[in-house]
C-alpha cells in the first residue's frame, strides 16, 4: 500500500490568495481549497501598498488548515512578481511593500533610458518594458533617506518565507521579472547594479540576497508557524512560473496563456531571445524551471472585466458574470475591438468610459450595455493572443499547434472558444488551479516524492487533471475578419 503525501501551496494573486492541500497519492495529485482570502491594498500619503503584515497572517492561518489534515511534507510560496518589502537590520519592514499599480513610477522608464540605451539594457535583461518593474520602483525610490536603514531586499514570495523560516533568498523565476538579472548568466547583473549605483546612488550590493534555484529547501517552517517539522520549498515563486510547471502538455512546442487578473501569453524555449526585433516587439525573457526561459508578454488580462464588474455593480447594472457571458456570447463578433494593451486600463478606474474613449478613437461603435463591452473585452484580449502568439513565433523561428490556458480564467469558456477562433490553433483549457498544482509538483519533486524532468511533472498533471478542447471554426469567425479587426483595434485602417 502506497503512502499518501501531503503538501500545502500558498498561491496569490493580485485579487486574492488561497491554501490549497495537495494529496499525491499513487502518483496523482488531489486538490482540495482550504482557505482563501482577499489580497488587500490601501492608499497611504498619496501611495498604494499591498497589507503584507494581513497577508502573512492569512497564509499561516491556511497552512495550519491544511496541517489538521496530516502532516505536511512541504510548503511553497507563489505570488505575483515585481514587487517587494524592504528590511532594517533586524528583519522589520521599513514599509508595507509598495503596489505596482501605484503611481510613482509614472515617466521613469523615460528617464531611465535617457542614460542607459534600451538596446543594451534589453540585451542584458531581457524584459518587457513596463512601469512598474522591480528596477523602475527602485529608481523612483532613490532619494528615499530610508535607504540608509535597508538591510535587505525580498520579493514577496521570498519575503514571506523569510517570515516563516528565517531565510533570506532571491528565487530565481519572481527575481527573473525585476529586471536586475543578466537572462543568459542568471544571475544579478553587475552591468544593471553599476548603473544603479553611479547614476542613482542605490548601493545594492548586500542588499539583494543570493538566488536560488527553484525547487530548493530554503529551510524549517519555524515552530510557532506549523508545529511539526515541514521543509518550506522555494518553488518556482513566480506565480506565472508555477502555472507553466502545470501546462498538461506531452511535447515541447505549445504555446500558452496563463490567464487571470493578467495574460501572460508566450512560448517555453531553451533560450533567451534577445535580438532587437525582439525589444521592439516588447517581448520579455522571464526564467523557469530546469533551465527553461518563459518568452512572453505581458497582456492585459480579466481585470479589465473585473474592474467593469465593480463599476457595473455600483451603478446598479448586471454584473454578474455567468448572465453576462451567456448574453455576450450571443453578440455579433468583432463588433468592437481594442488594443488591450493601453496603459489606459493598467489603474483602478471607470473601465467603461476607458474602453469606450478607445473605441470613439478608433471610430467603432460604442459599447452601450454591460454585456456588450464583456464582448468588446473578450473580442479584444482574443485577437491580442493572435497577435502575441504569432508574433512570438516568427521572433523565437518556432511553431506551435496547441495554446494551453491554465490559471482562473480557463473557466471562461466563451474567452477559449474565441481564442481557438482568432489563433486557428487547437486550445486546451485547465487546470484552473494551475500555478498551486505547479507550485505542488515543485515542492513533491525537492522532497523527493517524485522524480524526473520537467515533462515527468506534466505527465503527473495531465493524469491529475481533467481538461477541456476547443477546436477553431466553431464560431465561423473568418481569418479575414480577424486582420479586419486588428487593423480597425490598432487604427491602421
Amino acid at each position: 500500500m502506497m503512502t499518501d503525501h501531503l503538501f500545502a501551496a500558498a498561491d496569490l494573486g493580485a485579487t486574492s490568495g488561497r491554501i490549497i492541500l495537495g494529496r499525491l497519492s499513487n502518483g496523482l495529485f488531489y486538490l482540495e481549497d482550504v482557505h482563501r482570502f482577499p489580497t488587500p491594498s490601501y492608499m497611504e500619503a498619496g501611495h498604494l501598498h499591498w497589507d503584507a503584515v494581513t497577508l502573512a497572517k492569512q497564509i499561516i492561518h491556511g497552512l495550519r488548515l491544511a496541517a489538521s489534515e496530516g502532516h505536511l511534507e512541504g510548503v511553497g510560496v507563489d505570488t505575483w512578481g515585481v514587487d517587494y518589502g524592504r528590511l532594517d537590520s533586524v528583519g522589520a519592514l521599513l514599509e508595507e511593500p509598495y503596489h505596482y499599480r501605484d503611481s510613482r513610477t509614472n515617466g521613469v522608464p523615460d528617464s531611465f533610458f535617457a542614460a542607459f540605451p534600451p538596446q543594451d539594457y534589453y540585451a542584458e535583461a531581457g524584459l518587457q518594458v513596463l512601469e512598474f518593474n522591480t528596477v523602475f520602483q527602485l529608481v523612483s525610490s532613490a532619494g528615499d533617506p530610508g535607504w540608509k536603514d535597508v538591510d535587505t531586499c525580498l520579493f514577496l514570495p521570498d519575503l514571506f518565507a523569510y517570515w516563516m523560516c528565517g531565510a533570506k533568498n532571491a528565487e530565481l523565476t519572481v527575481a527573473s521579472t525585476s529586471g536586475l538579472m543578466d537572462v543568459t548568466d542568471r544571475k544579478w547583473s553587475p552591468v544593471i547594479l553599476d548603473h544603479l549605483r553611479e547614476h542613482y546612488g542605490l548601493d545594492l550590493s548586500g542588499v539583494l540576497p543570493p538566488i536560488v534555484e527553484p525547487g530548493t529547501v530554503v529551510g524549517q517552517v519555524r515552530p510557532e508557524v506549523l508545529p511539526s517539522p515541514t521543509p518550506l520549498v522555494a518553488v518556482a515563486s513566480h506565480d506565472t512560473a508555477s502555472a507553466i510547471v502545470s501546462v498538461p502538455a506531452s511535447a515541447p512546442s505549445f504555446a500558452y496563456i496563463s490567464s487571470g487578473t493578467w495574460s501572460l501569453v508566450g512560448l517555453e524555449l531553451d533560450h533567451p531571445i534577445l535580438t532587437e526585433e525582439s525589444r521592439l516587439a516588447d517581448f520579455t525573457n522571464e526564467l523557469g524551471i530546469d533551465g527553461t526561459v518563459r518568452y512572453l508578454r505581458n497582456v492585459m488580462g480579466l481585470w479589465v472585466l473585473s474592474e467593469s464588474q465593480r463599476c457595473w455593480d455600483e451603478q446598479g447594472l448586471e454584473s454578474n458574470l455567468l448572465v453576462l457571458l451567456h448574453v455576450a456570447g450571443n453578440l455579433p463578433a468583432l463588433t468592437t475591438v481594442v488594443d488591450m494593451e493601453d496603459p489606459r486600463l493598467i489603474a483602478p478606474g471607470d473601465m467603461p468610459a476607458r474602453l469606450a474613449q478607445m473605441a470613439r478613437e478608433t471610430g467603432q461603435t460604442v459599447p452601450a450595455t454591460p454585456a456588450e463591452f464583456t464582448r468588446c473585452i473578450l473580442d479584444s484580449l482574443a485577437l491580442d493572443y493572435r497577435r502575441v502568439i504569432r508574433h512570438a513565433m516568427e521572433l523565437s523561428g518556432t511553431d506551435v499547434e496547441v495554446v494551453h490556458i491554465v490559471g482562473g480564467g480557463c473557466r471562461n469558456r466563451l474567452l477559449n472558444q474565441l481564442t481557438a477562433e482568432a489563433t486557428g490553433l487547437t486550445v486546451i483549457s485547465g487546470p484552473a488551479e494551475g500555478t498551486a498544482l505547479g507550485n505542488l509538483l515543485v515542492q513533491a519533486r525537492a522532497v523527493g516524492a517524485v522524480s524526473g524532468d520537467l515533462m515527468n511533472l506534466r505527465q503527473i498533471c495531465r493524469d491529475s487533471c481533467e481538461v477541456t478542447v476547443y477546436s477553431p471554426g466553431e464560431m465561423s469567425i473568418t481569418d479575414a475578419e480577424w486582420d479586419h479587426a486588428e487593423r480597425r483595434a490598432f487604427g491602421t485602417m
